[in-house]
């Protein structure tokens, strides 16, 4: 860490002991007894994501992955091939959860160094499930999905062509898995961690907690600057993601110490989880006002609700994030009960109070 940590900075309440400054890809850092941290760089607008080196004494341990991008696999190779060794073998690649970012390059560090893959069940089979799409045409169902929120042809034409792009940011991926589950333990870096699943970002996204550190690894379960993506997918349409998602932090408020250091997968590792858990809930708490205040002046379609989530205009470009997440919002009034569906004469859902 010598050089490397510059003064502490301060963010809405939570403190980062690192600053600003972060390490380049192929660079790690120590952060704390065996754990190391590295980041890998996106092709998107989250340009880095944070991973993690576990010197287990007889073998590795990593945590998320990054993309199969060539600047990935260099820095992978740069970091692991000189301390990879038969003596000291890369035993396990952990995966928080499906999203390409994070398992993307989990298939090739396996194949490449003979390592197991660990993941929840759900994260699994649904990476594989979405995996098989490549090369499939878009399905009527999710069409009938993108009609009924409102989208003009041309994004829904838009949405035929992209149809299946998910398994183009993963590698092959192992026939076989580890599962972990909720309230296992591992053994890392000489230490016990035991899994926290939550929900709502993702099916069944693994976090890991080391009590003897007090420290804990939690993906995109809770991230210090941005809030995750929440949302509803074609594939679950009255799934309720948003009661998951807050339910999950407020189960983190209660698993971890106010005080712990939080390694996540983007921006830097910060202390202060239960301030940041309560913002995360309240932001959500905040939207939904906003959303029945919407409501009250008469029924929406699903893209009518854009400006009013997220406070500016949405472009075409970002249509499927924005509905995933207003129909999250949405949804979870359904479940409450404050909310109801009529089709719309073009044959889009219309949402009203109840």
């Amino acid at each position: 860490m010598d050089g490397f940590v510059s003064e502490p900075t301060q963010y809405k309440g939570l403190t980062f002991p690192f600053g600003v400054r972060a390490p380049e890809a192929g660079e790690a850092i120590e952060v704390a007894p065996g754990v190391e941290w590295t980041r890998m760089p996106l092709p998107f607008s989250l340009k880095f994501i944070n991973v993690w080196i576990i010197d287990d004494g007889d073998g590795w341990t990593i945590v998320d992955t990054g993309m199969p991008l060539p600047d990935t696999k260099d820095a992978w190779r740069k970091l692991l091939d000189t301390r990879v060794t038969p003596e000291k073998p890369l035993k396990r690649v952990i995966v928080t959860h499906m999203h390409p970012d994070h398992v993307g390059s989990a298939g090739w560090l396996c194949f490449k160094y003979g390592a197991e893959l660990l993941m929840s069940r759900l994260e699994y089979t649904t990476c594989r499930m979405l995996v098989a799409d490549t090369g499939r045409p878009a399905p009527k169902a999710g069409i009938d999905f993108y009609h009924r929120a409102g989208w003009p042809e041309s994004s829904i034409e838009n949405y035929k062509t992209r149809f299946g792009g998910f398994g183009r940011g993963v590698s092959q991926m192992p026939d076989s898995f580890v599962r972990l589950e909720d309230g296992d333990v591992l053994q890392m870096a000489g230490q016990d961690w035991r899994v926290i699943i939550g929900n709502g970002h993702s099916p069944e996204h693994v976090s890991l907690f080391c009590e003897a550190l007090n420290l804990a690894i939690t993906g995109d379960q809770l991230l210090p600057r941005i809030s995750s993506n929440v949302s509803v997918h074609p594939t679950e349409p009255a799934a309720n993601p948003l009661d998951d998602w807050m339910r999950s932090c407020e189960k983190l408020i209660r698993e971890l110490p106010e005080d712990c250091f939080i390694l996540p997968a983007h921006n830097e590792p910060f202390t202060g989880a239960h301030i940041r858990l309560r913002n995360l809930i309240a932001g959500h708490e905040t939207s939904l006002t906003r959303l029945r205040q919407k409501l009250e002046k008469g029924p929406v379609k699903v893209i009518d609700t854009f400006v009013t989530l997220f406070g500016r205009a949405i472009g075409p470009e970002d249509y499927g994030n924005a509905t995933g997440e207003a129909l999250a919002h949405l949804n979870y009034l359904i479940h409450q009960g404050e909310v109801v569906t009529r089709p719309g004469e073009d044959g889009a859902l219309l949402y009203c109070l109840a």
